[in-house]
């Protein structure tokens, strides 16, 4: 059997952008990934990191395994070596402090089976999104209750360290409910690892700090970000492929914001707001989500709670400004995260509520979702991450 050629893609998520990908493919064609779902264990029947296996022609999800003993492992990363997962502990109760956690796994290159490393602070409560930097040295983090931010040094065995830098946000904006103090969202890294991206949902700005490889300090960039509409709340955020534009997810008024992009300044300018929801639908009780750039860089994907679809939208190539394509019901309730395998073939929509992963398959000329009828049950479901299979399945 001949052995398997091997793509790297990585972009961002993230919870971000997501995740850095392998694929593995054969000869014949045949595709096989790891799927880990970061879950809430609190208050549910979940039992921690669930792993699931994806059949990258058909689309069939199947259980393989869960890791244990974890307290909402919500969110998760994967090293760019693909040897370590990082996962967020959703919590404001960590060992005394009103702080959450990050937990580091090492994976078995044979089965994906997680080990569990250690456990450090996140430094502030209910951290809610991470991304382990291209370097795979630092994790940077977003702690939501907080309203701030930290990095995380990797050891040479993917333990993690204490902190080595921290931001507190300050301010609020105009939403009583939701805006009275700072609640950072998301954290991303740009494609040349130089500029952080924090998305404050409670101040209504994309902040931008200068971010060092060589210690992770986190510093303002001179121009420190930028301000959205008033009560949009910005929640997740992603990079184009190119790095000429940015697509922040506003989880209050529903809609995405397209930005130009300088990679060499950190400095964004908006370019387009656009809805996430047919015109008439209400935006009281429903909010959004995840937001996503397809790998071609052609279409662009946002959830939205409440409705239960996914927004799609083609990119414009040259201007980088989005065009409604529809919206796709995700086969569940509550799309609280969503991920693109990285071959661009599949759309696996997590549905919080309904406790159920659903895959979709990307018409790769108009971006389309079409449903495969392929789903799997997963108990509070919140973030997707991929992984290769070493070898042939």
């Amino acid at each position: 059997m001949l052995a398997p050629t091997q793509y790297f893609l990585c972009f961002a998520l993230f919870s971000g952008a997501v995740c850095s990908t392998l694929l593995t493919q054969t000869a014949s064609g045949a595709e096989q990934y790891r799927v880990y779902v970061g879950t809430y264990t609190r208050g549910s029947d979940s039992k921690g990191i669930y792993q699931l296996l994806l059949d990258g022609k058909t689309g069939k999800l199947t259980h393989v395994d869960v890791t244990e003993n974890s307290v909402n492992p919500s969110f998760l990363a994967i090293s760019p070596n693909q040897k370590y997962l990082y996962a967020v502990n959703e919590i404001s109760d960590f060992e005394g402090q009103k702080a959450g956690a990050v937990s580091a796994y090492s994976i078995a290159s044979d089965s994906g089976k997680l080990t569990f490393l250690n456990q450090h602070s996140s430094r502030g409560g209910s951290p809610c999104h991470l991304v382990v930097d291209a370097t795979g040295k630092f994790v940077l983090v977003a702690n939501y209750s907080g309203g701030n931010i930290c990095t995380l040094p990797i050891q040479k065995d993917g333990a993690l360290g204490p902190s080595s830098a921290f931001v507190q946000h300050t301010g609020s904006s105009v939403n009583p409910a939701r805006q009275k103090a700072p609640h950072a969202h998301s954290i991303n890294l740009d494609p040349k690892n130089r500029h952080a991206v924090v998305a404050d949902l409670g101040i209504d700005e994309l902040r931008v700090y200068d971010f060092s490889a060589a210690d992770g300090s986190l510093t303002p960039n001179a121009i420190p970000g930028i301000k959205m509409a008033p009560g949009a709340g910005p929640r997740h955020f992603a990079f184009h492929p190119s790095g000429k534009w940015g697509y922040v997810i506003n989880e209050l008024n529903l809609t995405v914001t397209a930005m130009k992009y300088n990679q060499k300044t950190g400095v964004f300018e908006i370019l387009q707001n656009i809805s996430t929801v047919p015109e008439g639908t209400k935006r009281k009780g429903n909010s959004t989500a995840q937001v996503l750039v397809h790998p071609s860089g052609k279409f662009l994907y946002g959830s939205n709670r409440g409705p239960n679809t996914i927004a799609m939208y083609g990119i414009d190539q040259k201007t980088g400004e989005l065009t409604s394509l529809g919206y796709q019901p995700t086969g569940g309730a509550i799309p609280r995260n969503f991920n693109i395998d990285p071959s661009g073939k599949f759309l696996l929509a997590a549905n919080q509520d309904s406790n159920n992963v659903v895959v979709f398959k990307i018409n790769q000329k108009t971006g389309v979702l079409e449903p495969t009828g392929h789903e799997i049950d997963v108990p509070k479901p919140v973030c997707i991450q991929f992984l290769p299979i070493s070898g042939t399945p």
